[in-house]
């Protein structure tokens, strides 16, 4: 599995994928920068970073994590790659996880980047309330969990569509009604697309771990990643090259 992981990191290092990982921590500082502070007596991080993540959560996270899950699959589906890789001595089910792992690692590394946008943020505008590493380590490792199930998702849809950009439309097809979803008690608890956002927002449910309940958490994104992976799983298993 190790020789695998290389071998996708090998493909994945000198494309431009990598460089996309940075682009929504940039947003995120741009909008910490134009953000309204002074607010009573609120927390200067907390204002800056519930700015910044209304829109770095809601579209860019699940966005280019579609981008990146899809991207992984590219070139496989180029001149019989599927065929080239699984002849070698390696299992379905290995190969399958391990680009999972890639992409949550690299989301994972996107997330570590905003927050590192954050600090630059309020060194540069001279912040001098204290940093809540608490809160924002929740939020940080809150949204990462969140897109779990959407990993999955992309994935499976990557390795269905030789297009990169079937897999790619279809995440925005369905991250931008997030924005509306979200606003609805009703609906946005369930909207899987719509829990980076919850996920990560620290003006949520401080009394749980990621600021929304554990039932929520537990049925709605532990739910769709069980049916999202198990069901690119079956796919890659039964999947003709």
């Amino acid at each position: 599995m190790l020789s695998i992981m290389r071998s996708e990191w090998y493909k994945l290092r000198k494309s431009w994928v990598i460089w996309l990982l940075f682009i929504p921590p940039l947003i995120g500082l741009f909008l910490g920068q134009i953000s309204m502070g002074d607010i009573g007596e609120a927390n200067q991080w907390i204002i800056k970073l519930v700015m910044a993540n209304a829109t770095y959560a809601l579209l860019f996270l699940p966005l280019i994590t579609g981008v990146v899950a899809g991207f992984i699959c590219r070139y496989e589906h180029q001149e019989g790659g599927w065929k080239q890789l699984l002849a070698l001595p390696v299992t379905r089910g290995k190969v399958y996880l391990t680009k999972y792992i890639l992409v949550l690692f690299l989301v994972l590394t996107m997330q570590l980047l905003y927050l590192g946008s954050m600090l630059i943020l309020g060194a540069i505008q001279g912040i001098t309330d204290p940093f809540p590493w608490e809160i924002v380590w929740r939020s940080i490792l809150g949204g990462w969990v969140a897109t779990s199930p959407l990993v999955a998702l992309q994935l499976w849809m990557s390795m269905i569509f030789k297009n990169f950009a079937a897999p790619f439309s279809i995440n925005v097809i369905f991250t931008l009604p997030s924005l509306l979803v979200i606003n609805s008690e009703r609906f946005g608890p369930y909207y899987p697309w719509g829990q980076p956002f919850l996920m990560m927002n620290i003006g949520g449910e401080g009394d749980n771990f990621f600021f929304i309940p554990w039932e929520q958490l537990l049925m709605v994104v532990g739910g769709s990643f069980i049916v999202f992976f198990f069901g690119g799983y079956l796919y890659f298993q039964r999947k003709a090259v």
